[in-house]
């Protein structure tokens, strides 16, 4: 069991040490997870400091806020005050770095390590509003060739200002968040190499030229982490798409390697392990809470595209948008599929223990504070319970159901969470709504 001893230091910085005590009941996964975008919409830290209250009911230990991407930019760095000023959606509502220790020290106290992720160097639209020479490709009309939801942009690959700008970055956040956490989230995911056409320093969207910029830009972000003294972790990608090389469990010594988060599909947990990271899963088949909502893109109004849809030409090409105008994960992941999904699956027993454990994905296009709650909750309690007791199966969802619709009860009236329903009332109170 893991917990957090506070201590302030002589410069007044709230300092966190790990201590670790045995406890009879040992919970099956280390890491036990919520990963809540806070970029595409706006999230107060109250939002989020209600959702660490919910965590902390169901067992889980780990908070990953995606704190920034290319719609926002909703944190302020004052090293760097334009980025807030002129990335997010509004200069007032990014948080403050008070706001951030808020959050942070709220986690602590009540067992959970709340850790950053700055997403890189893909899905970084949002420095362009404020730093507009760092970024290629930047909100193009045709956003499909360049990126995976719009707008556009990305971080240049071999830009001298790119690599000045990420150090003030660095240099600012990192020692501030340091002290209340053990990680920092590097990104890595969904790289566009179209994008690289249109950044002069690259000029190319060939693997073999952007694989060596990307270790580089990698292996830099991740050093500055460590310095930090901050374990790093990365998006799946950038090990098995890019064959970047990482310190990990089987070739550091350093205890501050690198863990790789696998989203894609369960079967890549073993391609990373045998590759001797330590990981963490989170399927987007099964454990991705924003699908079966429907898309949040448009048809074009006419049909088809306009000039410069697709990049170069004349338009014209018919709308991929159709009815019924599902999301690209459909259907919705229900508390039953999250519950019985098995991550350990084909995953061969003697690299298991590279496993530190997994997080359940709250992607926020279409959520903001209004109806969070009953997005994340119960769903969130269901994959808790996976993380703390291992993988469940389907003859235990009647027992599951009892558990979940009390905990649901209980986070509803006690910490004013608005989650959704586990079962409807009758069945709970008289059963037999089994088929």
């Amino acid at each position: 069991m893991r917990l957090y001893l506070l201590q302030t230091r002589p410069n007044g910085v709230i300092g966190m040490n790990l201590l670790y005590l045995y406890a009879s009941s040992e919970a099956h996964a280390s890491h036990r997870g919520l990963n809540l975008d806070i970029s595409r919409n706006v999230f107060s830290p109250q939002d989020v400091m209600r959702t660490i209250d919910a965590m902390t009911t169901a067992k889980m230990n780990r908070l990953h806020l995606h704190a920034t991407d290319a719609q926002s930019w909703p944190l302020v760095i004052p090293s760097l005050p334009t980025l807030s000023e002129k990335g997010a959606y509004q200069s007032y509502l990014a948080w403050t770095p008070e706001n951030l220790v808020e959050v942070q020290s709220y986690g602590i106290n009540r067992g959970i390590n709340v850790f950053i992720e700055i997403d890189m160097p893909g899905h970084t639209a949002s420095i362009a509003n404020a730093f507009p020479n760092l970024i290629t490709a930047f909100n193009e009309t045709d956003w499909q060739t360049f990126a995976a939801e719009p707008p556009s942009g990305e971080l240049k690959l071999n830009s001298p200002d790119v690599y000045s700008f990420l150090q003030t970055l660095f240099n600012d956040l990192l020692p501030r968040v340091s002290p209340y956490t053990t990680y920092f989230h590097t990104g890595g995911d969904e790289v566009n190499v179209n994008a690289y056409l249109l950044d002069e320093t690259v000029n190319s969207n060939d693997s073999s030229v952007l694989q060596p910029l990307l270790q580089k830009f990698v292996s830099n972000a991740q050093s500055q982490a460590r310095v930090a003294g901050l374990q790093p972790i990365s998006w799946e990608e950038m090990i098995l798409d890019w064959n970047l090389t990482l310190p990990n469990a089987a070739n550091s010594s350093n205890n501050l390697d690198t863990i790789v988060q696998v989203w894609q599909d369960s079967s890549h947990l073993q391609s990373v392990v045998e590759k001797g990271y330590r990981t963490l899963f989170g399927d987007y088949n099964e454990w991705y809470l924003d699908c079966g909502t429907g898309g949040f893109i448009n048809p074009y109004p006419s049909g088809v595209s306009p000039p410069g849809v697709p990049y170069g030409t004349d338009g014209g090409v018919p709308t991929v948008i159709t009815t019924p105008y599902q999301d690209y994960c459909s259907p919705m992941k229900t508390w039953r599929q999250i519950y019985t999904y098995n991550p350990l699956a084909n995953i061969t027993e003697d690299l298991q223990y590279l496993i530190e454990g997994g997080e359940v994905h709250m992607w926020t296009e279409k959520v903001d504070p209004s109806n969070m709650d009953s997005v994340i909750w119960p769903r969130a309690a269901s994959a808790a319970e996976v993380l703390w007791s291992g993988p469940q199966a389907p003859s235990g969802l009647v027992d599951a159901t009892t558990r979940l619709a009390q905990w649901r009860e209980r986070v509803v009236l006690d910490h004013d969470v608005r989650s959704g329903m586990v079962q409807e009332a009758w069945c709970l109170m008289e059963g037999g709504c089994e088929l």
